[in-house]
C-alpha cells in the first residue's frame, strides 16, 4: 500500500477507536502512549491467532491420524489389541480411539453400517449375510461352536458334551437364513438328531438372548470366545466339529490408511 492509503486506514481507525494512535511532528510520526498499547496487544493477538491456527492444524493430524475401533459386550476391541501390537510398527504416528456400542439385535446392522463414519474397524464373530452386504471382512481366525446352560441344569457340571447329551432339550439358536454356519449346524442336527428340539432366537444375539438360556432350562449354541458374557451360564465345548469364521470388519470403501492396515495385518497374520 501507498503511504496516503496506509495513513488513511490510520485516520479511520483513529476515528472508529476515537483514540489517537500517532502524534505527526515535523520529524515524521510516532505512537502516542495510547498506540503503543494498541500496537503491543495487536502483535500479541497476531502471534496469538498464528499459535491457535497451528495448534489447529496439529490436532488435524493427530485427528486424521486416530483408527477408531468399536468395542461391545459380544465383539470386544481386545482382540484387535494383538493384531495392533503386531501391525503397529507400520504406524508409528497413529493411535487408537476405542468407541464403544450397544449389541442390539435390532440396531446392529445400522451399528455395522457405519463402518467408515463411526468406526474404521469392528473385530469379532461374523459370517452374516446382512452384516457382509455392509463391509469387508479379512479373516483372521475361527471359534468352536459350544453350548450354554444354566448353572442349575442337568449338564452344567459335564466337562464335554455329546451330542447325544442334548437329546430332549431344546437348543437355542439363531433363526434360519442369515448365517451359512448355523444353516449347517440347524440342517445337520434337524436331519440326524432330530431328537434336539430348536428354538429360533433373532439372527444376531444381543444380552437378552443370553437372559433367557439363563431363566429357562434351554441350553444355548454359543461360542468359547463368549464364555463370560453372562455370570449365569456355564458354557461347554461339544464334541463336534462346527466352527465360525472370526475376522476384522471395515469399510466397503476404505480410505488408503485402512487398506494398509488390513493388507499389514493379512501379511503378518496369514490363516493356518
Amino acid at each position: 500500500s501507498t503511504l496516503p492509503a496506509v495513513m488513511k486506514q490510520i485516520n479511520a481507525l483513529e476515528k472508529h477507536l476515537d483514540v489517537k494512535l500517532l502524534e505527526r511532528t515535523p520529524h515524521g510520526v510516532r505512537l502516542t502512549p495510547a498506540g503503543e498499547i494498541i500496537y503491543k496487544d495487536a502483535k500479541f493477538l497476531f502471534d496469538y491467532s498464528r499459535t491457535s491456527i497451528q495448534n489447529a492444524r496439529n490436532a488435524m493430524d493427530r485427528y486424521n491420524h486416530t483408527f477408531c475401533v468399536g468395542t461391545s459386550l459380544l465383539n470386544p476391541a481386545k482382540p484387535f489389541m494383538d493384531l495392533w501390537y503386531e501391525a503397529s510398527r507400520e504406524f508409528p504416528d497413529y493411535r487408537l480411539h476405542i468407541v464403544p456400542f450397544e449389541d442390539d439385535h435390532e440396531g446392529i446392522v445400522s451399528e455395522i453400517a457405519q463402518l467408515g463414519t463411526k468406526f474404521d474397524f469392528l473385530i469379532g464373530v461374523c459370517d452374516s449375510r446382512t452384516w457382509l452386504d455392509k463391509c469387508n471382512m479379512l479373516q483372521i481366525g475361527q471359534f468352536r461352536k459350544m453350548c450354554a446352560v444354566s448353572r442349575k441344569h442337568r449338564l452344567a457340571s459335564k466337562e464335554c458334551l455329546e451330542i447325544s447329551d442334548l437329546y430332549g432339550e431344546t437348543l437355542m439358536m439363531v433363526a434360519e437364513g442369515d448365517s451359512g454356519v448355523n444353516d449347517f449346524i440347524r440342517n445337520d442336527l434337524t436331519r440326524n438328531h432330530p431328537q434336539i428340539r430348536i428354538e429360533d432366537t433373532p439372527h444376531f444375539y444381543d444380552i437378552s438372548v443370553f437372559n433367557r438360556c439363563a431363566e429357562t432350562q434351554n441350553v444355548l449354541l454359543t461360542l468359547e470366545c463368549w464364555k463370560d458374557v453372562h455370570p449365569g451360564l456355564v458354557t461347554i465345548p461339544v464334541n463336534w466339529d462346527y466352527k465360525i469364521p472370526c475376522g476384522l470388519m471395515y469399510a466397503l470403501d476404505p480410505p488408503k490408511d485402512v487398506i494398509k492396515f488390513v493388507e499389514t495385518v493379512d501379511f503378518l497374520l496369514p490363516l493356518s
